[in-house]
């Protein structure tokens, strides 16, 4: 794979339609972004309490030469051809978090069928909210009908995490230092608090496998949890400041997490090993002494196909790195990033900002190499462990377990 250098285009921008009059605590944040699985939703928190639920693509197609999306606000719901249309969630409180369930899961269904009783076996996705008050509203996608509160929180719900087995395992991460991990199949039954964090949670993630769950807070260490008997499995100690995101790796080999250190560290989960740390340094110098945190990290994701990262910073940029460089290969211009996410699919990330607008960028388009599927697909059920015990050769196992950067 030779890595893609062209700068990230600016496909389409969606701004909140201008607010009614709204009570003075309500803020326009977008502070969470989320693609459904399947692609074809986008859910946005525009600020002012308000969730919403974009059919995808866009009505507008993505033509780069015109841009015709650009401008478009989304206080004009879209016009309707027969289905699906976009939605607007009224949660009362400020979004904080987001998350889609995996996608047509079986249990799913079952929820669906016992809130609607009187309509046919129908997939159902579902998107969770969480909110300033530490409350989650559980909806339902294709309607827009609340299904559940789940309330235990004792402050914001900062971010939420559906477990993608499609078990409708849910884990939020909130401002009063624990993690909660919900059974959407049992009508939201909490089943365990995880508590160890001396500051507020500000991300939680968790492995494509499900086998981990890893957790930031205000703190300098990392949490990583087991999703089997949910007990801590250990801390990473690496970053300087408070680390503010993490995320997996799509074969779950890899996590990255985000710093206002300025750093994101790439780890192996499985031996605690720190692989690689990817310094964001400032293209033009700080005017004066005040800009020290210029470039302190608000957000990290990986690609869908794993070669791939995106990083939003303080200091107006989108970053996009290649997994084998330890410089990013691509920069685009963005003011007051929070929150960044990449199209299931490919082609395409997602970022919010401070003032409610949410952005589509470019984003690479690369076909894996016949090695990288490989390691992918024996990665997605091997432990780092687990490969080094192969009768392999020495470079073949460094390879499989990402130790050729």
């Amino acid at each position: 794979m030779s890595p893609v250098s062209e700068e990230p285009l600016l496909l389409a921008e969606l701004k909140p339609g201008r607010p009614q009059q709204f009570d003075w605590k309500s803020s326009c944040e977008t502070w969470s972004v989320a693609f459904s699985p399947d692609g074809s939703w986008f859910a946005w928190s525009q600020g002012h309490c308000i969730v919403k639920l974009i059919p995808w693509p866009l009505e507008e197609q993505f033509i780069p030469k015109g841009f015709e999306a650009k401008s478009r606000s989304s206080k004009n719901d879209t016009k309707g051809r027969g289905s699906p249309k976009e939605k607007t969630l009224d949660c009362g409180q400020i979004v904080w978090g987001l998350a889609f369930s995996p996608w047509s899961s079986p249990p799913s269904r079952k929820l669906w069928a016992r809130h609607h009783p009187q309509v046919p076996d129908i997939s159902c996705l579902i998107l969770a909210t969480g909110l300033n008050d530490g409350q989650i509203k559980i909806w339902e996608v294709q309607t827009g009908l609340l299904l559940l509160n789940l309330s235990g929180h004792q402050d914001v719900v900062r971010d939420l995490s559906f477990t993608p087995s499609g078990s409708l395992i849910l884990v939020s991460a909130s401002r009063d230092k624990t993690l909660r991990i919900w059974d959407l199949n049992k009508h939201g039954k909490q089943i365990q608090v995880l508590s160890g964090h001396l500051q507020w949670v500000y991300c939680c993630s968790i492995s494509p496998d499900c086998s981990m769950l890893c957790s930031a807070a205000g703190e300098k260490s990392v949490f990583l949890w087991s999703m089997r008997s949910y007990t801590l499995i250990r801390k990473l100690e690496g970053h300087q400041s408070s680390v503010v995101s993490c995320d997996f790796s799509p074969d779950s080999a890899l996590l990255v997490t985000a710093s206002y250190d300025t750093n994101v560290i790439m780890w192996d989960p499985y031996t605690g090993e720190r692989l690689r740390l990817l310094h964001h340094t400032q293209l033009d110098p700080p005017m004066d002494d005040s800009d020290v945190h210029i470039s302190s990290l608000r957000s990290v994701c990986f690609s869908p196909e794993g070669l791939y990262l995106a990083t939003v910073a303080d200091d107006r940029l989108l970053r996009i790195w290649a997994l084998e460089l330890k410089t990013p290969i691509a920069f685009a211009p963005m003011t007051n990033g929070l929150c960044c996410t990449f199209f299931p699919h490919g082609g395409v990330i997602a970022t919010g900002t401070r003032d409610g607008h949410v952005q589509f960028w470019t984003a690479p388009r690369v076909l894996s190499s016949l090695k990288h599927l490989c390691r992918k697909a024996l990665r997605s059920f091997l432990t780092t462990y687990q490969v080094l015990a192969l009768p392999i050769p020495k470079k073949m196992k460094e390879f499989l377990t990402y130790r050729t950067f």
